[in-house]
């Protein structure tokens, strides 16, 4: 891929769809490129471990998944790896791709192409805390009223290697674009790279406070009307056709950019 396609073009507040698909995958790159140093840089890793994928654009069913091998520090938008929805590579690359952990991932990017570009899970310490819990994500905090209604369960099969997993997956998740996976971590989906990693942040923020708060004393639980409400605001700010999360993503693209600038090579 050559990543000088896209140098004069905008990595945030673009629609990567509405461009050739030349450029748009060289943008695809780098926001997705960015999104694995967003996630080093708060510290959600698991070693080398978890996925950040992206539909690249254009006719054909093939995505973007990190190199694996690499920490997600050393991931930059030209070792990227393009594979097909069963995971094998796409032309050439010096770097492997974890099939298992595509499993989940081709299978929500199937369920509903336009609604699941970008798909992300996670392994972090809160998450698979809440989601070893019973109860799930309660209604606490503003974060958690994000998805008050509106996240999907999915048990723990086992490590994620059969693809028999994969429609039991998508009919958990429904119509929904996060989920918990039981005894496992999180799940988000968005439109674009910028909605998902919005949506992640704020499942992951919700599971921290929900830890923090439950060691704290006695969690207060909100009311169904009052984080029903909180909802509907939260996806006011979100409204648009290509997904929200541009201005965040903008702030911690030039963020990162102050502590290292190689992801955008």
């Amino acid at each position: 891929m050559d990543m000088h396609i896209a140098q004069d073009l905008p990595v945030t507040g673009v629609d990567v769809y509405a461009l050739s698909p030349a450029e748009g995958e060289a943008v695809l790159r780098r926001q997705l490129a960015a999104a694995y140093r967003m996630v080093d840089y708060f510290g959600w890793t698991e070693l080398i471990y978890g996925h950040l994928t992206a539909r690249v654009p254009g006719e054909a069913n093939h995505f973007l998944i990190n190199p694996f091998g690499l920490n997600y520090d050393e991931v930059t938008a030209s070792n990227l790896v393009k594979i097909d929805v069963d995971g094998n590579p796409i032309g050439e690359s010096s770097h492997p791709v974890n099939y298992a952990g595509f499993v989940i991932h081709s299978a929500i990017h199937m369920a509903h192409q336009a609604r699941h570009r970008a798909v992300m899970h996670t392994h972090t310490r809160a998450g698979m805390a809440v989601a070893a819990t019973s109860e799930g994500l309660l209604p606490i905090s503003m974060n958690a009223t994000a998805f008050h209604g509106n996240l999907a369960y999915h048990d723990y099969e086992g490590v994620s290697l059969e693809v028999d997993e994969r429609p039991r997956l998508v009919a958990d998740l429904g119509d929904k674009t996060a989920m918990m996976l039981r005894n496992h971590g999180l799940l988000t989906t968005g439109r674009s790279v910028a909605e998902a990693f919005l949506r992640l942040y704020r499942l992951e923020r919700a599971c921290q406070t929900q830890i923090d708060a439950g060691a704290a004393g006695t969690i207060a639980v909100m009311g169904d009307n009052v984080a029903g409400k909180s909802r509907s605001q939260l996806e006011g700010f979100a409204d648009s056709d290509t997904g929200g999360g541009d201005l965040e993503f903008a702030a911690l693209i030039r963020k990162i950019d102050k502590l290292d600038t190689s992801w955008r090579n």
